[in-house]
């Protein structure tokens, strides 16, 4: 896989248009186009056609979280847009995991390969504080291997996880699609609300399939450029 098809951009737009742009721009120079809650509540499947239209790989990540019957009917709805991608959260346990796997694949249309369910493990915006405070035992470092296990025994495709547990994530899940947002150039960081983040090679190196990348691209004067320093990034440090 090349430094630039392991990349997925953020689209965190309500405005389809501006969507569209960025897609059109960053074609060819990114691996496909993350769908989450904003850009999908703002605009629908609209804006899922729109990438696929447009010929690009779809992760829509809209976390799904609920009883298994409800997380089912959604991961089928989900294939039938032809989505690549598509994320639970692990907290919903082996069953709803299981259960969205077997109606994905149910549901893809003929000609179309179902989507890769993956299980969220911990947010990439918690630290040890956080999960302590929701009444999770231990730390990220404990949880993250723990619940990609789970997913794996569940028979999801892989896991989402942030750069800093990537290597236990691959030790949990061997066979498993990691991919991993929290992604950062080097240098200065503006506060944002990630807590757990490193740069693309760090990631590639630790063992990342796909990385995430929303603000540093999205909100770069020049995306283009932005996209091409984080293929660079991966290229020149990561041996891929």
């Amino acid at each position: 896989m090349t430094p630039e098809a392991r990349t997925f951009v953020a689209l965190d737009t309500g405005d389809i248009g501006r969507a569209r742009t960025l897609a059109r721009i960053l074609a060819g120079g990114v691996g496909g186009f993350k769908i989450g809650l904003e850009a999908y509540v703002a605009c629908g499947p609209a804006v899922v056609e729109e990438m696929r239209a447009q010929g690009h790989a779809v992760f829509l990540d809209l976390k799904f979280h609920d009883i298994p019957n409800t997380v089912a009917a959604a991961a089928a709805a989900a294939a039938r847009l032809g989505v690549g991608f598509l994320t639970v959260h692990a907290l919903g346990g082996p069953a709803m995991i299981a259960r969205a796997v077997d109606a994905s694949r149910a549901a893809a249309p003929a000609g179309i390969d179902a989507p890769i369910v993956l299980a969220v493990t911990i947010l990439t915006s918690h630290d040890d504080d956080e999960l302590r405070r929701i009444g999770i035992d231990g730390t990220c470092a404990d949880a993250v291997p723990r619940l990609a296990a789970l997913a794996r025994d569940a028979g999801a495709g892989g896991v989402v996880c942030s750069p800093l547990e990537v290597a236990s994530a691959r030790r949990a899940f061997p066979k498993g699609v990691l991919v991993v947002p929290g992604i950062r150039p080097e240098g200065p960081r503006p506060s944002d609300d990630q807590a757990r983040v490193a740069t693309a090679a760090a990631a590639v190196r630790a063992g990342a399939d796909r990385i995430v990348v929303g603000r540093p691209i999205t909100g770069a004067a020049d995306p283009v450029a932005a996209a091409a320093a984080i293929a660079d990034d991966i290229r020149r440090n990561a041996g891929s």
